[in-house]
């Protein structure tokens, strides 16, 4: 049941993303590892893959152990360049940042944040000491830093989960660090794994971001990764609205990590970034058959490219596969347009494939059950499937995994404007997941369809609808071995 063109572990488990850095023309990219999970054993490691493209990623094994330091286990971070030296370690020393839980240097087992050195480009870590360079045991939440270069004040800063708050702190040197303010929720539930960043709109002006994977399901919201557009000062982030948006309706893409473009020459692209999160959510994080039929528990959904679009209602980012994956098409299916009033039933099967094309209807005839769908994973009696619906007087847009094999039941939902009588919908199945795109939304549901459940039907209730230039191309992109 191994991905065909989705990241996966090589073994046993993986979790939370680390967000890539891009040393010597390819990214590399950590996450949380543990090796001795199929015996029962518990702990996390780094391990690193690296890519070009961000669809294929060659294994190149761990490089942060578990129980090294005598700090404990290794959990969520980031990682800096330090191109200046201000660490210490050397111009170009990769820097780490990591939460470790230690009850020998801080009271009750607090948690903590270490710094790691690497002098190879990422390969390898060495600790920086036994004592932590920011501890506070006075909360029980207090991890995950996400740090960037803070360029106008000519410093480091560091985002952290703590609670139901952001801490901000500043830092020279990646070593000392000064809590200079924080953001506050009480509304969004536990707030883990924050980002931040500054990024070009497409009308040429210059936004922050500020993110983090929240649990909002008890407000009726995901959990998955909100985010919001705002001014940063250095030490505070004011948002433009109070409402997070949210990367994902869905209900896999949690502890997701975003990172910058780099061009050919190097260079930063200020307009582009990509999005990486963990296929799972703490849930039903052992719910797997690929335990059984492929020794492993971790997916991620696909890497994304994040563009800062303006609309009517501000600023979001929009999503799309990444390019890459384009290059990985083993077979095109073009099937025209397709006329639907009820459903039909495409003349192709396929297991793992990009589906595209463009739904039209009569906007000014909708009745009050007007509903366009299309049906992946099905079986051939339909008993089995994973159905992605526009729901047109309801204004909104499904995606239900009820009645195929899941961790759990359940239908997700984001808004969608019905008015312009047409949209563009792209559904990315593969083994475990499926990923629905339609406008700038994205639904990512983690699913286990039984093998022969390739079925693809096209529906259309309470209204006929034109699905325009119906495209399947099937895909295969496997990680790579190690290099």
């Amino acid at each position: 049941m191994r991905p065909k063109f989705h990241f996966s572990v090589p073994d046993n488990w993986k979790n939370d993303p680390q967000r890539p850095i891009f040393v010597d023309g390819e990214y590399h990219y950590y996450y949380l590892y543990n090796a001795d999970y199929l015996d029962g054993g518990l702990g996390t490691s780094w391990r690193r893959a690296t890519t070009r493209d961000h669809v294929v990623f060659y294994d190149q094994g761990e490089a942060i152990g578990k129980f090294t330091n005598g700090n404990g286990d290794c959990w969520s971070g980031s990682l800096v360049v330090d191109t200046e030296d201000t660490a210490g370690y050397g111009r170009g020393a990769v820097i780490a940042l990591v939460t470790q839980v230690t009850v020998d240097k801080v009271p009750e087992g607090g948690q903590a944040q270490f710094l790691w050195y690497s002098t190879d480009g990422g390969r390898s870590f060495r600790s920086g000491g036994d004592e932590p360079v920011l501890a506070d045991p006075d909360r029980p939440d207090f991890r995950d830093p996400k740090v960037i270069w803070d360029a106008g004040r000519g410093r480091w800063f560091m985002a952290l989960a703590e609670g139901d708050r952001l801490g901000f702190y500043a830092s020279p040197e990646l070593r000392t660090w000064t809590k200079v303010g924080e953001y506050a929720r009480d509304d969004l539930g536990l707030l883990e794994c924050p980002d931040i960043f500054e990024m070009t709109a497409d009308d040429g002006t210059r936004h922050w971001v500020l993110g983090v994977s929240a649990n909002a399901k008890g407000r009726g919201l995901p959990a998955t990764y909100a985010y919001w557009t705002g001014a940063f000062d250095g030490s505070g982030f004011v948002p433009d609205e109070h409402e997070p948006r949210w990367l994902d309706g869905g209900f896999d893409f949690y502890g997701a990590v975003t990172y910058p473009h780099h061009d050919d020459s190097g260079a930063e692209d200020p307009t582009l970034r990509h999005a990486i999160g963990w296929a799972n959510f703490w849930d039903y994080p052992h719910n797997t058959p690929t335990v059984v039929t492929d020794g492993y528990n971790g997916d991620d959904m696909i890497v994304r490219d994040l563009r800062l679009v303006r609309g009517v209602d501000g600023y979001r980012l929009a999503s799309a596969p990444t390019a890459a994956l384009a290059d990985y098409v083993t077979q095109t299916h073009r099937l025209g347009d397709v006329a639907v009033d009820g459903e039909v039933d495409l003349d192709v099967r396929a297991e793992a494939y990009d589906l595209t094309c463009e739904i039209e209807w009569d906007a000014t005839a909708v009745g009050e059950s007007g509903e366009i769908g299309v049906e992946v994973c099905r079986a051939r009696g339909g008993t089995r499937r994973v159905t992605a619906t526009l729901d047109l007087p309801g204004r909104l847009v499904r995606l239900d995994r009820t009645a195929t094999v899941s961790p759990t039941g359940g239908v997700t939902q984001m808004p969608f404007d019905p008015s312009a009588g047409r949209v563009a919908i792209r559904v990315l199945v593969d083994r475990t997941s499926v990923e629905l795109f339609v406008g700038d939304g994205v639904q990512s549901h983690r699913v286990f369809p039984i093998a022969s459940d390739q079925g693809i039907r096209l529906t259309a209730r309470g209204t006929a609808a034109r699905f325009r230039d119906v495209t399947v191309r099937e895909l295969l992109a496997p990680m790579g071995a190690s290099r």
